[in-house]
């Protein structure tokens, strides 16, 4: 019996790529897809093994849902995912697939949870929403916290950090989501629910130093309540900006005013499609990931406000993270499935022991 194939959608752009050459480092033969033939050839022939190419486009449906079969896993890299996500999503839906995907655009990863989750339950489908740097390891860091913590934990604090140039190092299409993500709601989970907020800061000492992050909205807000019952509060904050952070969040909690106005939406997405027509055809980022780590700290408290457990993960470049836990991810479901149909998160579908040994092939380590 052979395993279910695995399709990679959006091979040729820089996330693509790097998924492709991690697939083929662990043995796997994804079919290549995207929406330009020639691109997909190019990459086929760069690649030391044979692959089978598809051209599969968003704009056309039916492209991708000829792809997907029942029990396959199909892995998304094609972004700004809350404008051209949501074909991939539906395709996997209809055909009881394993979908997986690279974005970490709040809105997108609501929409997944909300409005797709359900769906996806009633098909036998499983969605793995933002299972790259964003945001699997906060999922992981809060899960190890709030295991060691135990009942007593209503609350966990997930920061992310950056050292090097990583503003060098991001693609077109991270840019592009980015600028995307501007004038987008942010949420958080407080209380017991999923609210909008904006502009939240907070400092984690991380590497014996302060470091400070603002609040974004995260797959943790909707996964984590599901494995611990007892969570009341969920906040997740990115701490790319250095000492910039606090000064974003006076201008984030004025965002709400500034998506009001007429047309600035439309500004925005002709942005980020400047942004991605100027990187090239051929999806690359403009630096290595050489000199890059990443810090994750997760911690979890008590009703009181008492901290009552910490973790830090440790790793390099998050692209590279990204696409090697991508790849991990749809090898394990494609062998041995995965334990939770619907909108789920990473330790429903993998469970934390198969987390903990999946994130540290992808190069992430964890430290009390």
């Amino acid at each position: 019996m052979t395993s279910p194939r695995i399709v990679l959608f959006g091979a040729t752009g820089f996330t693509g790529r790097l998924t492709a050459e991690a697939l083929l480092a662990y043995g796997a033969h994804p079919v290549l897809a995207g929406r330009d033939p020639a691109r997909l050839e190019a990459l086929a022939s760069s690649l030391p093994v044979e692959l089978t190419v598809a051209v599969a486009d968003v704009n056309r449906p039916a492209t991708l849902r000829r792809l997907i079969e029942p029990g396959n896993v199909l892995i998304s890299t094609v972004g700004p995912f809350a404008r051209w996500g949501e074909p991939a999503v539906e395709a996997a839906i209809e055909a009881g697939g394993v979908y997986l995907d690279s974005t970490g655009e709040p809105t997108f990863i609501r929409r997944i949870f909300q409005r797709y989750g359900p769906a996806a339950a009633a098909s036998g489908a499983t969605l793995l929403t933002a299972f790259g740097y964003d945001y699997v390891p906060g999922n992981l860091a809060a899960s190890l916290a709030l295991q060691k913590a135990g009942p007593e934990a209503v609350r966990v604090d997930i920061g992310y950090f950056v050292a090097g140039n990583v503003a060098r190092r991001a693609s077109a299409g991270t840019r592009a989501s980015a600028l995307g993500m501007v004038l987008e709601p942010m949420y958080g989970f407080r209380h017991g629910r999923i609210l909008r907020e904006h502009g939240r800061t907070r400092s984690f000492f991380v590497g014996g130093r302060r470091r400070h992050g603002l609040s974004v909205g995260a797959s943790e807000h909707f996964a984590l309540p599901r494995t611990h019952t007892g969570l009341r509060e969920v906040n997740v904050y990115l701490g790319w900006l250095g000492g910039l952070t606090r000064a974003a969040g006076v201008l984030s909690r004025a965002t709400p005013f500034i998506a009001a106005i007429p047309g600035a939406k439309r500004v925005t997405e002709a942005v980020a499609d400047r942004v991605i027509r100027s990187a090239g055809r051929d999806g690359s980022a403009a630096s290595s990931g050489e000199g890059i780590s990443s810090q994750i700290v997760a911690e979890a408290f008590d009703q009181g406000g008492r901290r009552l457990a910490s973790v830090e993960l440790h790793g390099g470049d998050p692209y590279d993270f990204t696409a090697r836990v991508l790849a991990w991810a749809a090898i394990t479901a494609a062998a041995d499935g995965v334990a939770a149909q619907g909108a789920v998160g990473p330790v429903e579908a993998f469970g934390l022991e198969g987390l903990v040994r999946g994130c540290a092939e992808a190069g992430l380590q964890a430290t009390a």
